[in-house]
């Protein structure tokens, strides 16, 4: 059927290209890395400078520009419980533009001078309902956290998040259409009573029938006030309302008049396929990190001042961990059904060293090799669960409380710095986590040569000076590696200082300044002083980010190489 070939061509076309892309930047970023992490940062001037007088432009005014003047991650508020979500960028609105347009030119180019109008609605009965069908492959895909397109495409899990919300209510809308197309030409035959006995006796038109109304439902429930306000809810309620739709869709598809189903049914199977893909994925992901013989994960909960707490969890197992990774946490007797993502502000791996095989089966470990693993949190008390775990770490009299916990992960962790000689980290609030891993790295990968970075700065605005005890332990450990103050400045904004006389730094590469910062200034003073490629990553709160973006966009008129990188997680 030439219609299904070219909805298929049409994906595996932009597949392609966007591979074909991917590719090319990977190849890109290791010849940068290969050829500038031997130099210092003043010789790195070739990476420095754009090679596309073009691409400034690209970058400002689509990759990095948000739909509309300034705003794109910053919440739209219509009251203090009701949230509208946040606006796509220009890229992603025109990606989303054009799936809408495909979709309309492939259900609505018929020939309307047809006057049997019966025939034209059973022409976009056939067509909607297919491309109903073809829409949830991707639609599965982009929503499981073991999608292999996020590592393969460089493309992150809220970009994917983001598509998949509104390739959902395409394929809903897809579903309707085809509903109503099919009830049209059925009321015109047999009545409306003639509607409610096929959906009543026929398995094919009731099967069909169940499906659009559970497809229906998850469109009401997933508007973005509903789904804000009771997000867990609506997270269970859009789980067992997909398995439903996806069981009926199958059986819709088998039961048909037509000799062994319709053409529909592999997809709909590799559809279902995918989505129990991901389940048994992530169902390994949890047994693995979280048990072994040498026991199961232990967490360590610590209450903070600022409303936040420590999160140390002690995994049974070595975990390979990468700079920019997040994990999905969950703890025992505290709604042990919720896991939400949390980014991993530190990590040490363990060895056994000093123990020896105590029997014969028992074999001694190769020195050095690791065999656990601890990784840490700090997780911001807002409300539901992490309030929760708020109270419950401070009402112990102890400190600390003991739980047992499951880590979920790692993921993530696509964006690499290492070719990027010059690189700026802002950080707001709990934000600091994200950026953390990536000092370690980046310091680490100076002193052994295996990377081209040579001038790091965070910025990291807080409210109050109590903040800063949240991330204080590990960076001590920043602050003491060797050549540290060669390659890394902090710049430490206090919005609510007690305290001006306090904002001294004892470390002359420490600066601390009350109120927020103009985020263009420095910037373009970063800029002023680039030393290579320059990346420029945000992790906090959405107005933050859109001021970085903001920014980031401005200084492409310097002509040099200034990449964005945003760390978010919107639902």
């Amino acid at each position: 059927m030439l219609f299904t070939d070219i909805l298929w061509w049409s994906l595996g076309v932009v597949g392609f290209i966007m591979l074909a892309i991917r590719i090319g930047q990977l190849a890109w970023a290791k010849l940068r890395l290969f050829t500038a992490m031997s130099l210092p940062g003043e010789k790195q001037g070739f990476w420095k400078v754009t090679q596309w007088d073009w691409m400034p432009s690209l970058k400002r005014g689509l990759i990095y520009a948000p739909l509309w003047k300034k705003r794109h991650n910053r919440e739209i508020r219509l009251s203090a419980a009701a949230n509208m979500g946040t606006l796509p960028s220009r890229f992603h609105s025109l990606l989303l533009f054009g799936y809408l347009g495909s979709n309309l030119a492939y259900m609505f180019i018929l020939d309307w001078k047809n006057a049997n109008k019966y025939a034209l609605c059973a022409e976009i009965r056939g067509r909607s309902g297919t491309l109903s069908v073809v829409s949830m492959l991707p639609l599965i895909i982009f929503a499981g956290r073991n999608n292999p397109l996020i590592g393969l495409l460089n493309v992150s899990f809220d970009t994917y998040n983001l598509l998949h919300r509104w390739m959902g209510r395409v394929c809903v809308i897809e579903v309707l259409i085809h509903f109503l197309a099919w009830a049209i030409v059925q009321v015109a035959d047999d009545g409306w009573a003639g509607v409610k006995r096929r959906i009543l006796t026929d398995l094919f038109i009731g099967s069909g029938t169940v499906g659009v109304a559970a497809m229906g439902l998850m469109l009401v429930l997933a508007f973005s006030p509903v789904r804000h306000a009771f997000y867990e809810t609506f997270l269970n309620t859009h789980i067992i309302l997909a398995l439903v739709a996806f069981v009926c869709t199958y059986i819709h598809c088998l039961t048909a008049t037509v000799a062994g189903g319709l053409p529909q049914i592999p997809w709909i199977l590799a559809v279902m396929g995918l989505w129990l893909a991901d389940r048994v994925a992530r169902m390994f992901r949890l047994a693995y990190a979280n048990w072994s013989s040498r026991g199961l994960t232990e967490a360590i909960v610590e209450p903070l001042q600022g409303d936040a707490c420590r999160v140390t969890m002690h995994l049974p197992r070595y975990v390979k961990i990468k700079p920019g990774q997040h994990a999905y946490l969950r703890f025992a007797g505290l709604n042990c059904w919720e896991n939400h993502p949390f980014s991993i502000a530190w990590y040490e791996h363990h060895g056994r060293d000093d123990l020896l095989p105590i029997s014969e089966k028992d074999s001694l470990q190769e020195p050095g090799r690791a065999t656990r693993t601890t990784v840490s949190f700090i997780v911001g008390a807002h409300s539901g669960f992490t309030r929760k775990l708020f109270n419950k770490a401070s009402a112990s009299t102890s400190g600390a409380i003991s739980m047992r916990a499951a880590f979920e992960g790692p993921y993530a962790g696509h964006h690499t710095m290492d070719s990027y000689g010059h690189v700026v980290l802002f950080a707001g609030a709990t934000g600091i986590t994200h950026q953390l891993s990536y000092l370690r790295h980046l310091i680490e990968g100076h002193n052994a040569g295996t990377v081209a970075t040579r001038r790091i700065t965070l910025v990291w605005i807080i409210r109050g000076f109590e903040m800063l005890e949240w991330a204080r332990p590990w960076m001590d450990q920043i602050l003491r590696l060797p050549n540290r103050k060669d390659v890394l400045r902090i710049q430490l904004f206090i919005t609510r200082p007690t305290r001006k006389a306090n904002m001294v730094s004892q470390s002359s590469t420490v600066h601390m300044f009350p109120g927020r910062p103009n985020v263009l200034t420095t910037l373009g003073k970063e800029v002023g002083e680039q030393m290579g490629a320059m990346c420029v990553s945000v992790c906090g709160p959405g107005s933050l980010a859109d001021d970085v973006r903001d920014a980031v966009r401005t200084v492409q008129d310097h002509g040099t190489v200034v990449d964005f990188v945003e760390e978010s997680f919107t639902w």
